[in-house]
């Protein structure tokens, strides 16, 4: 049975074999009441940037999650950091590029308001969106057992993801635009080694119409490049974490 992971920010700072942590709030009723789990069984708690700590349950009510810790691991970042700046879509694709590519270790996730963005983010809905994104994010985070939990930025424009492009590639970093008419494989696109610190990878991902040609320009006038994912054209939800599979490979991560 695989043992259930459960978000602990700010709780886990000196934490250590034989301490008790006591986690309350919904992370508490899951375990409760959705997971019903009980006192004898092991958990693991995550702080969401790297610790993860192993315990067994001392004590499980609707309002708190007692557990008794039986080791600490620290998790390194990666040294090359995977970004995927997913273009706003309708429908809810975009979440379901966000939930997947987290299940596949990207690193941070960066909305893009994309000319052809049929979803639009104004006002209000600009906290919204994001915190609904960052949701998605921490709870496929804790599916797939992770124990960093991928950032989500602020939603950008054309001209802002520009100069993060240009600002990856100064810093020795590669960014990555998946688009049907290029002509360098995502295989052999240049990226920086895996051991190089500090370097991310972005891998940008339009709307469902596609990224305008003025978008490929001002993207690779910035430095990023063009690359053809594959021989067919796939959906805005499921093109980023189809290219981060790649990348994974590339990058030593799934070695």
């Amino acid at each position: 049975m695989t043992t259930a992971v459960f978000h602990a920010a700010g709780l886990l700072d000196g934490a250590g074999p034989g301490a008790v942590v006591t986690v309350t709030g919904p992370e508490a009723r899951h375990a409760a009441t959705v997971r019903r789990m009980r006192a004898g069984e092991d958990v693991e708690l995550v702080d969401g940037a790297g610790l993860r700590v192993a315990g067994t349950i001392a004590a499980a009510t609707k309002d708190a999650l007692s557990v008794t810790v039986t080791a600490v691991v620290r998790e390194a970042a990666p040294a090359v950091r995977v970004v995927l700046a997913q273009a706003l879509a309708k429908g809810g694709r975009d979440e379901q590029a966000v939930e997947t590519a987290t299940e596949l270790g990207v690193d941070a996730v960066v909305p893009w308001q994309a000319d052809r963005s049929v979803s639009v983010w104004t006002g209000p809905k600009v906290t919204r969106g994001r915190e609904r994104w960052a949701a998605v994010a921490l709870a496929a985070a804790k599916q797939s057992r992770r124990a960093w939990v991928p950032q989500v930025a602020e939603p950008v424009s054309t001209t802002a993801l520009a100069a993060l492009a240009a600002r990856v590639v100064s810093g020795g970093g590669a960014v990555l635009v998946l688009h049907e008419q290029a002509t360098t494989p995502l295989a052999a696109a240049r990226l920086p080694e895996a051991d190089e610190r500090g370097a991310d990878v972005v891998v940008v991902v339009g709307p469902e119409g596609g990224i305008t040609d003025a978008e490929v320009a001002a993207l690779e006038a910035a430095g990023a490049q063009p690359v053809l994912l594959g021989p067919h054209v796939l959906r805005t939800s499921t093109a980023g974490p189809a290219a981060l599979a790649v990348l994974a490979q590339r990058l030593g991560r799934w070695g």
